[in-house]
């Protein structure tokens, strides 16, 4: 079997990862025991390195084309895929061994997916300026350029009432896990849910100032730092 490739975004950091959405797939593909190799992209140069490549670009709000990371290249069969959700499904279904989507849960796991993208991203724009410190000049630039139509400047405002309502989404989640009877959500099956969870406070750990990963930290008795470690060591990431 041919490693697959990983695109993921350089960073400034010891690793390079910092992401969450490239880090799904690699917690899907570590996870599922499948050899893969990671190709890192200069923020800046996404759009033409993946242009490059043949992968399939995303429409944003405002009607424009733009690829984006992650992407999967797979050279056992073929197949390049866009976006960590479509990548974890292909990867269900072409290699269906450890499954992430449990109980032909994909459907349920979609919804779940976007329902904790809507809580979060009120509360996003303090991770947005973390991760903009650690990009190259050019880089911080772009990406500045890029999530600004999403997510209006400036970022590094009014940082304690982000921090609030980040507090606040997380909360809701907690509800969420305390409804199940293990430490996953659900309940003792290993699921994508967990995963996407866990690459979101590995972005957090890996950006933040350390006041502000110590604050995130000390949330819901420390349940998202456990999360984190869990996850990592279910897909022998730790």
């Amino acid at each position: 079997m041919l490693p697959l490739v990983l695109y993921d975004i350089i960073s400034n950091l010891p690793g390079n990862q910092f992401s969450p959405n490239p880090a799904k797939p690699r917690f899907v593909l570590s996870y599922k025991d499948i050899p893969f190799v990671t190709i890192w992209v200069e923020y800046s140069d996404i759009h033409i390195a993946m242009k490059s490549i043949g992968a399939k670009p995303i429409k944003r709000p405002n009607g424009s084309d733009v690829c984006t990371v992650p992407v999967l290249s797979d050279p056992n069969t073929g197949a390049l895929i866009t976006d960590s959700l479509e990548i974890a499904s292909y990867l269900e279904k072409t290699y269906p061994e450890k499954p992430v989507f449990p109980n032909n849960s994909e459907p349920l796991i979609r919804a779940f997916d976007s329902a904790f993208m809507s809580l979060i991203l009120p509360s996003i724009k303090p991770l947005f300026q973390r991760s903009m410190e650690i990009m190259s000049p050019t880089s911080a630039k772009f990406f500045i350029g890029t999530r600004s139509v999403d997510v209006p400047l400036p970022w590094d405002v009014n940082f304690d009432a982000d921090w609030k309502l980040l507090e606040k989404a997380y909360n809701t989640l907690y509800e969420w896990y305390q409804k199940t009877d293990g430490k996953w959500i659900m309940g003792d099956t290993f699921s994508y849910p967990d995963i996407v969870i866990a690459c979101q406070v590995l972005w957090y750990k890996r950006v933040l100032k350390e006041d502000e990963w110590a604050r995130i930290s000390s949330w819901n008795g420390g349940k998202w730092v456990q999360l984190l470690a869990d996850a990592e060591k279910e897909c022998k990431l730790a």
